[in-house]
């Protein structure tokens, strides 16, 4: 009997929390872990071989469906970029902030 090789991935959801108006510190660790863990996602599934199968698990729940390996690494680059584009706004939008 083969085993099948699968990689099961769970894409995660940014939050940004923000108090009084200001984003917390929390943020920036959450950007960059969140960041980090998108390119590590982004690069297992650019190695990963043409006929292994990929599993997409459902938020908030224990289910995983079978995805199209191409169109999740296209998604997981896109999430990649969104991540990059609201952590360099939130830099920017601080140093603004200090020069005023």
């Amino acid at each position: 009997m083969a085993f099948m090789t699968v990689l099961l991935i769970a894409l995660y959801l940014s939050v940004i929390v923000k108090e009084n108006g200001n984003t917390c510190h929390l943020c920036h660790a959450s950007f960059d872990f969140q960041i980090k863990e998108q390119k590590v996602v982004v690069d297992e599934l650019s190695n990963l071989k043409k006929n292994r199968k990929v599993y997409k698990q459902q938020p908030n729940s224990n289910i995983f469906f079978l995805v199209d390996r191409t169109e999740m690494l296209s998604q997981c680059k896109n999430t990649l970029d969104e991540l990059k584009k609201a952590h360099q706004e939130m830099e920017n939008s601080e140093k603004t902030k200090i020069k005023k």
